[in-house]
């Protein structure tokens, strides 16, 4: 009977052990549960489970990278400038800036007016040195208050923006992002593949107009790209599209052929029932100081009347947008910040000072 007894004993010990060890395997398999918070808890433990917070749009409002995420690598130029701090020796300060705006491509001419500027307001160690130079270039900026892209939208009249700029700039793809955001915006939008001397241009052009399910106008290779502006411009008043964007060529700025042909397009988009609102200069951001030459040749040529800057993707050093608008008084209107549709923003001058200076 002693023997029955125990041998039900170490039977029920088995079955409890293998109940117990299936139960720990369940739970590890299902893994551990989640804890819950309380607020003004400091010790949350090591199986927390934590929500990564959503990366959220830059400032422009619209998903797109911020500016500061962009100029990095022209905001580590000044990084020797915030390191000397409220003790920092005022010329040491001064000289760290002349040394950081110099390589960041603001030239030499608007740096020397900067740094004098810097030297006449001495106040505050290198920590004033920075805040002037941030205000300083505020107030460049602020002298072209006005960065909107103009459409009259007036009865009758189709406005024109002629696009102009080097080979290689980002012309097209400026052209395509353009009408996919106007388009948007409840803009009719007909575009034209005025760069007839390169075919893949207007066949680029092609598949923007795909995508944004708007109208292209096209030549035959070698044509005259005044000819497809002209018929852009009355195909568009004829289906009653009230915005043409016009590709220009791209040859060298400095040949007087294609400065020519540019104010011939000019010249024939202005004519009725065509009206030019814009001239777009785009520029590329890693150029430096070419830039500043290519925007004075355009500028000369056709009357510009805002910068494009493309290419401001972190190996762009992008200070030459300074010089463009103290020397040459024009506004940057727009910089492509990345390669999707979504990466042409507004520019901020306030959120370009904050993201070059660091301040």
């Amino acid at each position: 009977m002693i023997a029955l007894w125990i041998v039900l004993g170490v039977l029920a010990v088995l079955a409890l052990s293998t109940a117990v060890a299936t139960s720990t395997r369940r739970r590890r398999s299902l893994g551990p549960p989640a804890a819950v918070a309380t607020r003004g808890s400091s010790d949350i433990g090591a199986n927390a489970v934590s929500e990564a917070p959503e990366a959220g749009p830059g400032p422009e409002g619209s998903g797109a990278p911020a500016l500061r995420d962009r100029l990095g690598r022209t905001r580590g130029l000044f990084a020797p400038l915030r390191a000397l701090g409220a003790r920092g020796e005022l010329a040491a300060a001064i000289d760290a800036a002349e040394e950081a705006l110099l390589r960041a491509d603001v030239g030499v001419e608007t740096t020397t007016a900067l740094v004098a500027s810097l030297r006449q307001r001495p106040d505050g160690g290198a920590d004033g040195v920075l805040s002037a130079l941030s205000g300083r270039l505020v107030e460049i900026f602020s002298e072209n208050p006005d960065r909107s892209l103009r459409v009259d939208r007036e009865p009758g009249v189709v406005d024109v923006w002629l696009f102009v700029g080097v080979n290689g700039v980002g012309k097209t793809t400026t052209i395509g992002k353009l009408a996919l955001a106007r388009r948007d915006e409840g803009d009719s939008v007909l575009l034209a593949a005025g760069d007839t001397f390169r075919a893949a241009a207007a066949d680029q052009l092609a598949l923007w107009a795909d995508r944004a399910g708007v109208e292209l106008v096209r030549g035959a290779e070698g044509s005259d790209p005044s000819s497809v502006v002209f018929d852009a411009v009355h195909r568009a008043k004829a289906r009653g599209n009230h915005l043409v964007l016009a590709d220009t060529a791209g040859r060298l700025h400095t040949k007087v052929n294609l400065v020519e042909e540019l104010r011939k397009i000019r010249r024939v988009a202005d004519r009725e029932p065509g009206r030019v609102s814009e001239v777009l200069l785009v520029l590329d951001a890693t150029t430096g100081q070419n830039a500043l030459a290519q925007a004075r040749e355009f500028t000369e040529a056709v009357g510009v009347t805002g910068v494009v800057l493309t290419k401001l993707d972190g190996t762009a050093k992008g200070g030459v947008v300074i010089p463009i608008e103290r020397q040459l008084h024009l506004p940057v209107k727009l910089v492509g910040v990345g390669e999707g549709p979504a990466d042409l923003v507004p520019f901020e001058p306030a959120a370009f000072v904050d993201a070059l200076v660091g301040v």
